[in-house]
């Protein structure tokens, strides 16, 4: 889906060294900024792109080869357009830069120049996309108002303030002071902001779903008080490690083992068929800045809990830092969405295409219940499947929210 990226930084500079499978440099896509591996070992000797670049997909970006060889970058790469650009020296780079940013007017690339007269640096404006600053309120201190990543730090250190009056509001005719709410002032003026490409990229994605996948739901609510126990159980063995077992966590690994007494539903369109994929790769929705990326956990009905956990922190805390890697995010075969935290009770979550079903899963929390015929107080979490009907239907569905219980409702069954 990408037809572009930003190189957003070099991890190794010019004459050094690498080795196949090691961090060459960051990219920033549609989705997040990946790291890079080098395809090959040996020494840097030529950057073909630098940082700030907006590069199209398979444009060279370097040249590796052995320590002393000669190399004729020029004859090697011929009149290629690397896409490289000049960049003023005195620009500090950013150390890093967070995905899914929202981005501004597009500048002049050969001023540097926004709409309306304003200039402002690439490392300028990339602060500005991602706190939020309008570049047309800040005084630029660089060469002919330049603005440059100092005065970005000095107005976010110290914003101006609306003008506010001192004097109460009087009604005409009375006596009686209006009561005066603070701040004062005119109301902020509407914003157009450009959405970021994470947000185009969720959007084309969501409509090819809703369009061209017709979904039906089915619910189910599960008792999860065994589970709740288990895992307070399992995390008090846990004490002091560091770590700590998330109801998500069982919810993955059920999930897993669900599906492989219903493959149809671990299954993906291709034009006509279904294929039905021989992994259980769980997809893991993540809350990321300006948007959502979905994680995958591999082979997860082969994971123990604490296995899945670990991962799945991992690279959740790589999403979020904008640090992800191509492994993170690619691969899955089934998607869960889990808002119990934020105190949801129940939604229904949109298909991840080319996928068959995708899981939402509410809070875990206490409630009455009816016990054999008496009031109670028990632990109750709801979930409901989004399945595409043109690879299974209404049955098939319920039937594995049903072995899902199994899971969820005798926990011990995720151990063994």
């Amino acid at each position: 889906d990408m037809a572009e990226g930003v190189l957003v930084r070099w991890v190794i500079a010019e004459g050094g060294g690498v080795n196949r499978g090691e961090i060459l440099a960051e990219i920033e896509t549609d989705k997040a900024t990946v790291e890079i591996e080098s395809a090959f070992s040996g020494i840097v000797h030529k950057h073909l792109a630098a940082e700030e670049d907006v590069l199209p997909v398979g444009v060279p970006i370097a040249v590796i080869g052995d320590e002393g060889e000669e190399i004729d970058v020029d004859a090697l790469i011929g009149d290629e357009d690397t896409g490289e650009q000049a960049v003023e020296p005195e620009i500090e780079k950013d150390e890093a830069v967070e995905s899914a940013a929202p981005t501004v007017s597009a500048p002049s690339p050969e001023t540097g120049q926004l709409p309306g007269g304003v200039k402002a640096s690439p490392v300028a404006r990339r602060m500005a996309e991602q706190k939020g600053v309008d570049l047309t309120n800040i005084h630029g201190s660089g060469p002919g108002g330049r603005i440059v990543k100092k005065d970005i730090e000095e107005y976010l250190a110290a914003p101006p303030r609306p003008e506010v009056s001192d004097q109460p509001e009087v009604v005409s005719g009375s006596t009686v002071p209006m009561p005066v709410f603070s701040p004062v002032g005119p109301p902020p003026p509407d914003k157009t902001i450009q959405t970021s490409k994470l947000r185009q990229a969720i959007g084309r994605r969501m409509v090819q779903a809703k369009n061209q996948l017709p979904h039906f739901y089915v619910s189910h609510e599960y008792n999860v008080a065994p589970l709740m126990e288990l895992r307070k159980q399992l995390n008090s063995m846990l004490d002091g490690s560091g770590e700590k077992l998330s109801v998500n966590d069982f919810v993955v690994k059920a999930t897993a083992l669900a599906l492989r007494q219903y493959p149809n539903l671990n299954a993906s369109l291709d034009g006509t068929d279904v294929i039905q994929h021989g992994q259980v790769n769980i997809g893991v929705a993540v809350a990321v800045p300006g948007g959502l990326l979905t994680v995958v956990v591999r082979d997860a009905d082969r994971k123990s809990l604490r296995q899945i956990s670990i991962e799945t922190k991992e690279m959740a805390g790589r999403a979020r830092d904008g640090k992800v890697r191509p492994n993170d995010i690619e691969g899955s075969t089934f998607s869960t969405s889990n808002l119990g935290m934020y105190d949801v009770e129940e939604f229904i979550a949109i298909i991840n295409p080319p996928e068959a079903a995708i899981l939402a899963i509410g809070s875990a929390k206490q409630t009455p219940v009816v016990v054999d015929g008496e009031l109670s107080i028990g632990w109750r979490m709801k979930s409901t499947i989004s399945v595409v009907h043109r690879i299974s239907d209404g049955a098939e569905a319920a039937q594995f929210m049903q072995a899902l219980a199994t899971y969820l409702e005798e926990p011990l069954r995720l151990m063994i």
